[in-house]
């Protein structure tokens, strides 16, 4: 539950720091002194966009910071997936500057919005005159039904159903729209493909024929090179490697009467057979360069188709028109494979779609036992605020086609009439009524769902007298159950029942206009309490009503806990 709130240069609020108490409290001011400003405060520390504009005039940064107890709420999970320190007491922040740069923090560890909203939806929940808006949209009313289904595994296995089903769907369309370009493309590919098969391409075959046709061109030089090098070798006239051997022979023959001839032998011997093997080496290089105009023209040709297909496809290798020419041949066994992919594809997707209603038709049912008991608890809770003759009824209806949520249409009916035909009900309830209708869904709702902290913004709207009062005892209870409730009201009826009670106003400085809250006394609260119930005009006869008031709503809270 919310424990503290502190906001700095928040819209009219220049710094603010308040704490707040367990179970049912109030908030009251006149109209304009920022109630709503403290609700959109509040609202930034669940994730909301902020804009720049609520940034106070002047301020360079806005602040706003909330101290949650949340021992007991299960959360430890979600600060383990999202690597954050988890502590009992748990701080949210958020920070605005006047740039518009938005930054959040949990426990001091900055988060995304989305983690921010994942943790403060766990936290808090704040009904505003948005949300009776909500209660037309068949989301909202699909989001209630499935709250109050006790069993989420059903929920998770259709999302899981529905994800497969989807991929099946988006893998099958992807392969028609790429068989579809394919298909299109077919005849050029085929063509390319012939071309392909004439070039007869082959890995290193462009470096090969390159080095082949620069011996080809230069080979008459080569081969009188190759020859003048043989002859100063070996020639008969005498070559180097006479030389060496006559050398040889010499050191040989004067070990046996100087031993140090026999090291320069040696060396003498091994430089000999190095050069007598370069010799023949190169005497057999010579023979083997052929002067072959006819070879040279049909190289320099295969070449030039080489060159000519590089160029027409805008690449500068042998390797990558070879990898052109792998992908027309993957794109051409598609094409041939097409109907077997399609029908195993269109197979796999009717087998994910036979489960997807299979376990849809589970969910379904789960709804309509839940909507069953949700009937009778809402028009018991509505009979207590004064709708005698209210009719609610759940419809469920088949879908036409499967979505995220299941294979249901559902729609509230509402009738607060005899006799009356039951309709959508935020085309038949008035604001009164609506605003009942939203106090008991929140009230089941809350029972059923482990909320902190729950916020009312004026959910007393189109009530008053006794209505009022009921609907207090109805906060009060769920606040008595463990769970903190703040309401925002302009009935006396309603604040007199609450634990604490806060107000907001306005102060007018030199320079600003400045809006404050803080927690009344006994004293204050009757004061408040007399001048809601007089219109302003504080009376001796308003105060010992207010007094009376509270008293009477200090009892039922009592004796409701």
């Amino acid at each position: 539950m919310l424990r503290n709130l502190h906001i700095q240069n928040y819209a009219l609020i220049e710094s603010l720091d308040l704490d707040f108490a367990e179970g049912f409290s109030v908030i009251t001011g006149e109209t304009g002194a920022g109630k709503s400003i403290l609700l959109g405060a509040i609202g930034l520390l669940t994730g909301q966009r902020a804009e720049t504009a609520a940034l106070r005039t002047g301020a360079t940064k806005c602040v706003v910071e909330g101290t949650f107890d949340i021992e007991g709420y299960d959360l430890q999970s979600l600060f383990e997936e999202n690597e954050i320190e988890y502590d009992a007491e748990c701080i949210v922040r958020r920070e605005i500057a006047a740039t518009g740069k938005s930054r959040a923090f949990i426990n001091d560890t900055p988060v995304s919005l989305a983690i921010m909203k994942q943790l403060g939806e766990r936290l808090i929940d704040i009904h505003s005159q948005h949300q009776n808006l909500l209660l037309s949209a068949e989301s909202f009313q699909l989001g209630v039904l499935d709250t109050l289904c006790t069993d989420k595994t059903v929920k998770q296995q259709y999302a899981e159903a529905y994800r497969k089903y989807r991929e099946a769907v988006k893998a099958l369309e992807e392969l028609r729209s790429q068989l579809s370009g394919d298909r299109g493309d077919e005849e050029y590919i085929r063509f390319q493909l012939g071309q392909f098969d004439e070039w007869k391409l082959r890995e290193g075959e462009q470096e090969e024929l390159e080095q082949e046709l620069e011996v080809l061109t230069h080979a008459e030089d080569i081969k009188e090179g190759l020859y003048r090098i043989g002859t100063s070798l070996s020639g008969d006239e005498g070559g180097q490697t006479a030389a060496l051997r006559s050398t040889t022979s010499a050191l040989r023959s004067l070990i046996s009467i100087y031993p140090t001839a026999e090291e320069w032998h040696e060396r003498m011997e091994s430089l000999y057979i190095e050069l007598k093997d370069i010799a023949d080496a190169v005497e057999d290089a010579c023979e083997r360069v052929t002067i072959d105009p006819e070879r040279q023209a049909w190289v320099e040709a295969r070449l030039d188709t080489i060159y000519t297909a590089q160029q027409k496809h805008r690449v500068g290798s042998v390797a990558e028109l070879l990898e052109i020419e792998q992908r027309f041949r993957d794109t051409l066994d598609r094409i041939d494979e097409s109907a077997e992919r399609i029908t195993a594809m269109e197979q796999a997707k009717e087998m994910a779609y036979a489960t997807l209603i299979e376990t849809g038709a589970v969910l379904t049912a789960q709804r309509t036992a839940v909507g069953e008991a949700f009937e009778k608890d809402i028009v018991a809770r509505l009979i207590e605020l004064g709708m005698p003759n209210t009719r609610f009824t759940v419809s469920i209806t088949p879908r036409r086609q499967p979505d995220a949520t299941g294979v249901d249409s559902v729609a509230f009916l509402f009738s607060a009439n005899k006799n009356a035909a039951l309709q959508d009900i935020a085309e038949v309830a008035s604001g009164g009524e609506i605003s009942r209708i939203m106090l008991s869904l929140k009230s089941i709702i809350a029972a059923a769902k482990a909320l902190p902290t729950l916020i009312f913004d004026e959910i007393d709207t189109g009530v008053s007298g006794t209505i009022a009062a009921r609907m207090a005892d109805i906060m009060a209870d769920i606040a008595g159950h463990g769970r903190q409730v703040i309401s925002i009201t302009h009935l006396p009826q309603i604040a007199a029942k609450a634990v604490a009670h806060y107000k907001v106003y306005k102060e007018d400085t030199a320079d600003a206009t400045i809006s404050h809250i803080r927690p009344l006394t006994t004293e204050e609260r009757i004061n408040e309490l007399a001048q809601m119930m007089s219109a302003g005009t504080l009376t001796e006869a308003a105060i010992n009503n207010a007094k009376a008031l509270m008293d009477n709503g200090q009892q039922t809270t009592d004796n409701g806990r």
